[in-house]
């Protein structure tokens, strides 16, 4: 589906009867353009016969972030107070954003709600959404905000000297900025959240969602915001060092690993999934529990294994997968994310998932 083929269908979603003359109008095209998208819609399953009588598409929502990132890195040492000859790059990055790439190259319609402003790295985040086939037509444009942007700065070794980070944006992600997308949010199968948006609105989607809800606890820092709401979610994705501060339990063994596990399900939460870096994952819920070994593969770059992780975690959840079908995927999906030199691996597929996984 395109950019203005989504556009077209939330606007039909919120008004059924709304006539084509009104879509070309909201649009700026042509009526007949508007017919020649409405055509395509049809073809593609989106609306069935006439009247806009419309089909609810299978697809999943992910709230978090969406960051342009910049990185500088000296071709020598670093020499502090002056200017360091060296390579820039800018790449989009963002927890949630990051999630729904993986989730789009793994076949899910995703669609992402977050907040961006009204400036050139708003439009390259667009174009791009637009390219993945990741539906941004119901995130919030801030008018005169700017777009959540990450500035880092490496030596010549690799090592991060230096970073800031302006995410204020975020805090445009509202409750009421949720609530006026309540229909889009209810009618996913699931819904994936990081904790880029204020606390208050990730309690929000507790306290009103009916589908599941997986969180990714994004950081330390940030984890803290999952706290209150542990017992009303279904799917928490931590790692080692979030697990202990969720659960208050140190894990220097096997054993207290299950105790932590222990804790976390005491809360009412439905399953999780500890991420313990080179010793796999430990994945459990009400039911039972499991620590899955990595899968090997070739280490080239491990920023975005996480990322990819939580993604097929959704996957597995959507395929109808059990716990340690789930924990596989997660893992495979890691070792897949990991081969890759980008954030994101373009070999990334629901093919290369299963293959990994030896299905």
């Amino acid at each position: 589906m395109t950019q203005r083929e989504r556009e077209i269908l939330h606007w039909i979603e919120e008004d059924p009867l709304i006539s084509q003359q009104e879509l070309a109008e909201r649009a700026g095209i042509t009526r007949s353009s508007v017919a020649v998208h409405i055509s395509n819609l049809m073809k593609k399953g989106y609306i069935a016969g006439k009247g806009y009588v419309l089909r609810n598409p299978s697809y999943a929502a992910v709230i978090g972030g969406v960051n342009m990132d910049i990185g500088g890195r000296s071709s020598a040492p670093l020499v502090a107070e002056d200017s360091n000859p060296g390579k820039v790059r800018m790449s989009l990055g963002g927890v949630g954003r990051n999630i729904a790439h993986n989730m789009s190259l793994l076949g899910i319609d995703v669609r992402l709600l977050t907040a961006f402003g009204d400036d050139l790295y708003a439009q390259k985040i667009a174009a791009s959404c637009g390219e993945l086939g990741i539906d941004i037509s119901q995130a919030l444009q801030v008018p005169g905000g700017a777009t959540s942007t990450y500035l880092f700065i490496s030596g010549s070794d690799g090592d991060m000297a230096l970073a800031v980070s302006d995410m204020d944006i975020y805090e445009h992600v509202t409750p009421a900025y949720l609530q006026s997308r309540r229909a889009l949010l209810d009618n996913a199968q699931l819904i994936v959240t990081d904790t880029n948006i204020p606390a208050e609105s990730i309690a929000w989607l507790c306290d009103n969602m009916k589908v599941p809800v997986f969180a990714d606890p994004v950081s330390t820092a940030k984890a803290v915001k999952l706290k209150p709401v542990l017992g009303r979610l279904h799917t928490l994705k931590p790692n080692r060092i979030e697990a202990e501060l969720l659960s208050g339990v140190p894990i220097t063994d096997e054993a207290s690993l299950n105790a932590a596990a222990d804790a976390l399900l005491a809360t009412g939460l439905r399953r999780v999934f500890i991420s313990m870096g080179g010793d796999g994952i430990f994945a459990a819920d009400h039911a039972g529990r499991v620590h899955v070994p990595c899968f090997k593969g070739e280490m080239v770059n491990t920023t975005g294994c996480g990322d990819a992780s939580m993604a097929a975690a959704a996957w597995a959840y959507l395929e109808g997968t059990d716990l340690i079908g789930t924990a596989r995927a997660a893992l495979a999906a890691g070792a897949i994310a990991m081969e890759s030199a980008e954030t994101i691996n373009p070999r990334m597929s629901a093919e290369a998932l299963t293959a990994r996984m030896g299905l």
